[in-house]
């Protein structure tokens, strides 16, 4: 990582030097005239010199200054005190309260009882160099929420990440998991999708431990000496099935008020189906000494000073998990700052405010980030400046145990959010290093020149410049120059794990989630060692990234909530779902190879030819072949796709050719262009999530599955389905592309 910063430095002073004056380069404001543009550079810089880090800082070490999981008494404080600030700042402000499932531990037990005698500790002891590790009393131990209360016996196989292609090389080498207790490693996908795999396999218990190499020594110096995760750090999180739907598992699809109608808890299907516990390396290292079986194959091993078998046993375990199932109070807060000409119009920010434990870093750092911005904002409005849109803030609670706040008001207020709302902009955790924007590509052109527009503190060049050297680092030898070549860096396709989910792929508002990191990384993550202590020395040292995510976001808010037009451009877009339609394409083409070359290959018997011949293997089956997919609809959505963006973009011109009720009309098509691709069906066997371009795969969780609907059913091998989906995306892409014809005839009008 040394090396990549140094060169990406270097890299960084040669391309200002080659850009030369960095503003003035800039195209033009999207949604500004040139004459509101000046006006708003000049409201902006007065918003980056009003940004003050000793906010930042001092409110990040207040929310984490004791444990705030959801329906904790410091919870309650900071959301009290949050909402408190606001309505100083001039906020109308309210506190939204909902009832949501939230277990927390009775018991919880793990044991070796064979070859020999071993207990878990499940214990993250104090620190004397954290002064917040100590608060025993009030910090929620390690455990995963929504695991079913569970006390099961039986022998260990690792599986590696226990994802599913993890299970396949299990099979292949001949090792059972039914009726057995799976322990796997912390990464390669989201941690529910770890239970939910193994129950589908068989397995009676899950346990999840932080391997050293993913998170730990290996990495680098452990906490107190380095940021890295020490032997007994351990990380709490959630377990629901978040891929089925977020939110609180006994209400979905409404808001989770007092008297909401609640599923009983057996009808859940959020909730594992087996047992779950996560633990240290410390605790998790004499269960992987004593199995014994195959050797684990190089890419499952990790850095615990042993040889990494598989199992089965002879290494025996007993797990005992037993919850407290009762309902907490989450509360939300939420701010408003009137619009003075399209009030009915929205724009909103969000992060979340509960945390494990302390939660300096995830979410405290964003939070507090947050805050600074918005007090800037409320400033100006007092200096003058009036947003033509109505600006929302919201400090989320409960995100941790499933994005559970944002989901149940989503849910709550879904007419008038899709009405009303125009874009939704999400943070969470925050740090030291490079932008990074993921969301809705529609805002992919708007994203960059806001990035163009702020400084980087760490190098003084912009956080765009920054961001293309960690592009052009990342590109693969050859292809530079393209890279250096990109008017627009592309931002990454959303999946799940923060509090856009809601916004963006139930509702279908355009989202965007904005954070700095990549020079910050530690193990702190869901324990008690992400604490203000812990983040001061490494996620943010001088709080300075706190800032310029309060520029960042800030600038966003200031842009969105004043251009005469929504900035919302669709060039990108098109480009974007072409390149997914193509990978789905060549998804197809790939698998009937693979398929027609792992069949001859059985017939020739040649299989055995890569067997290590120290190893058993099982004989694979053979596959059904792969029929002939027709993807004729697909690319025929795609070309009336590609037509209507590019006549859009033709008849576009400046915001002043439009009269002020041309412009409102417009808005009102522009606002509503992301819910176009959404389905009131939703997608296959999971409904609540409702977008065809992006959704979390049922197999990742938070990993992002785009056109999913279609990559889903060929990776799952359902032929039939797979076709239909496509006839589905096409009708998607079809209703969008009419939808921006419309919008275009607005521009033709005023010509």
């Amino acid at each position: 990582m040394r090396d990549l910063i140094q060169s990406g430095v270097a890299l960084l002073i040669a391309l200002l030097v080659l850009s030369g004056c960095l503003w003035a380069a800039e195209e033009q404001i999207l949604g500004f005239t040139p004459e509101e543009a000046r006006e708003q550079l000049e409201w902006e810089r007065r918003f980056d010199e009003l940004v003050e880090r000793y906010n930042v800082r001092d409110w990040i070490r207040r929310l984490s200054a004791r444990p705030h999981h959801v329906g904790s008494p410091y919870g309650k404080q900071n959301a009290e005190w949050i909402a408190q600030m606001f309505r100083s700042w001039g906020y109308e402000t309210r506190i939204e309260e909902y009832r949501v499932l939230f277990p927390t531990p009775r018991r919880r037990r793990l044991e070796m009882v064979a070859p020999r005698q071993f207990q878990a500790s499940l214990e993250e002891p104090p620190l004397p160099e954290d002064s917040t590790s100590g608060q025993r009393d009030e910090q929620l131990p390690s455990y995963n929420a929504y695991s079913i209360d569970g006390s099961v016996e039986g022998e260990l196989v690792y599986v590696n990440y226990g994802v599913p292609e993890d299970y396949l090389e299990l099979e292949r080498r001949g090792v059972e998991v039914a009726g057995k207790v799976v322990i796997a490693r912390y990464g390669g996908s989201w941690r529910g999708i770890k239970p939910k795999v193994a129950a589908e396999k068989g397995a009676v218990g899950c346990i999840l431990y932080s391997d050293p190499r993913d998170d730990g020594y290996y990495r680098g110096d452990v906490y107190p000496r380095g940021s890295f995760r020490n032997p007994r750090g351990a990380q709490r999180g959630s377990v629901s099935d978040m891929p089925t739907y977020p939110g609180d598992p006994l209400t979905p699809g409404r808001g989770a008020v007092a008297d909401a109608p609640r599923l009983n808890r057996e009808e859940a299907p959020t909730l594992t189906r087996i047992p779950v516990l996560p633990i240290s390396y410390t605790d998790a290292q004499p269960l992987l000494e004593a199995l014994e079986g195959p050797v684990a194959p190089p890419s499952w091993r990790g850095a615990l000073p042993l040889t990494y078998h598989l199992g089965p046993g002879p290494a025996r375990v007993r797990l005992e998990v037993e919850f407290d199932w009762g309902l907490a109070p989450a509360y939300n807060v939420v701010a408003r700052l009137e619009g003075a000409e399209r009030p009915e119009q929205w724009i909103m920010r969000g992060n979340h405010h509960d945390a494990w434990v302390n939660g300096a870093q995830d979410p405290v750092s964003g939070m507090a980030a947050l805050m600074e911005e918005a007090r800037v904002v409320a400033e100006l409005a007092r200096q003058g400046w009036q947003p033509r849109r109505t600006i929302l803030y919201a400090a989320w609670d409960a995100e941790e145990p499933g994005l559970i706040g944002s989901t149940e008001w989503a849910e709550h207020h879904a007419q008038e959010l899709t009405e009303k709302l125009a874009v939704y902009i999400n943070s969470d955790s925050n740090g030291r290093g490079f932008l990074s924007v993921g969301g809705s590509h529609a805002l992919e052109r708007f994203s960059n020149q806001v990035a163009r527009a702020v400084t980087d503190p760490q190098t003084g060049v912009s956080a765009w410049k920054r961001w293309q050297a960690r592009v052009i680092a990342a590109t693969p030898e050859g292809e530079e120059p393209e890279a250096r070549s990109q008017d627009d860096l592309p931002i990454y396709a959303l999946g799940s794990g923060s509090d856009y989910t809601p916004f963006l792929q139930h509702l279908g508002i355009a989202s965007l989630n904005v954070s700095y990191g990549g020079e910050n990384s530690g193990g702190s993550y869901h324990s008690i060692y992400d604490s203000f202590d812990h983040y001061a020395r490494f996620g943010d040292p001088g709080f300075q990234y706190g800032v310029t995510q309060a520029q960042t976001t800030g600038r966003m808010v200031l842009r969105l909530a004043s251009a005469s037009v929504l900035p919302l451009r669709f060039e990108n877009f098109a480009t974007t779902v072409g390149d997914y339609a193509r990978e789905v394409m060549e998804l197809a083409d790939r698998m009937r190879r693979e398929t027609a070359e792992h069949n001859q290959r059985l017939a020739e018997d040649s299989w055995k030819l890569s067997a290590d011949p120290r190893e058993t293997f099982v004989e694979p089956e053979p596959l059904a072949p792969v029929p002939h997919l027709n993807f004729a609809p697909l690319q025929n959505a795609l070309q009336q796709l590609r037509e209507s963006v590019d006549a859009y973009a033709a008849a576009s011109g400046a915001p002043a050719d439009l009269t002020a009720e041309q412009q409102r009309r417009l808005d009102a098509l522009l606002l509503q262009a992301e819910r176009r691709l959404t389905r009131e069906s939703g997608l296959p066997g999971r409904s609540w999530y409702r977008h065809q371009i992006y959704a979390p795969g049922f197999y990742t969780g938070y990993g992002v599955k785009t056109l999913p609907g279609v990559r889903e059913a060929l990776e799952q091998r359902r032929w039939k389905e797979a076709e239909e989906q496509v006839v589905v995306l096409r009708e998607v892409l079809q209703g969008f592309a009419a939808h921006l014809e419309r919008a275009a005839r607005i521009w033709t009008e005023a010509k």
